[in-house]
């Protein structure tokens, strides 16, 4: 549940970086059930999160996740990873840093290859070489047959994403301010083949 302390921190975190922050205001209740069925989290173990801001989607996968899972939450934003950092709950690791440097932020925390890798970040307001580098550190970082997730109010990742993934899967939330596309990869079971996911629009 979204406080309002959470919206004041995330306003605030909006315009001190403007360019990092995808909305002014958090995710709604309906975009992050529609995130839980996406990346499917009830049977997931170990997820790591991109640009969680203040944790409205971070709680919401914790809710929906095993008792044994982990999420490993990365945010460049201070202001954001002290807030996360006040989740109580032991399957949270919290972590500042950029998401182009995933693996070794995966490594420094001690976990396996994800199976699950989902973003907030707004990828229409990095720079083309910035996005890239983040699309090409999350698709190595991936187990096999793991999914990557990036929920958008524009379809930049998408375009970005075909060069490095292939076509991915869509899906949209339109009870939320703004209207949400997700946008989804699966990475395949065997390294050296790639699979075009090809795209589906769901309501």
């Amino acid at each position: 549940m979204t406080t309002m302390a959470d919206r004041l921190t995330f306003l605030k975190g909006f315009l001190q970086r403007p360019r990092e922050v995808g909305s002014v205001i958090p995710s709604s209740g309906f975009l992050e059930q529609r995130l839980c069925r996406v990346i499917d989290a009830a049977h997931t173990r170990t997820v790591v999160e991109l640009g969680p801001g203040t944790g409205g989607t971070t709680r919401a996968v914790l809710a929906a996740l095993p008792a044994d899972a982990r999420l490993l939450a990365i945010d460049t934003n201070p202001a954001f990873v002290r807030e996360l950092q006040g989740i109580r709950d032991p399957r949270l690791q919290v972590a500042e840093g950029s998401a182009a440097d995933l693996a070794a932020l995966i490594g420094a925390e001690g976990l396996p290859a994800p199976d699950i890798v989902f973003s907030g970040i707004p990828f229409s307001t990095l720079p083309l070489d910035v996005a890239h580098g983040i699309l090409e550190s999350v698709w190595a970082a991936l187990a096999p047959g793991g999914r990557f997730t990036a929920y958008q109010f524009r379809d930049a990742v998408c375009r970005q994403g075909r060069a490095v993934m292939g076509e991915p899967l869509v899906e949209c939330e339109w009870v939320n301010i703004p209207p949400m596309h997700f946008y989804s990869w699966d990475k395949p079971e065997r390294a050296g083949s790639r699979r075009a996911n090809g795209s589906a629009a769901t309501p």
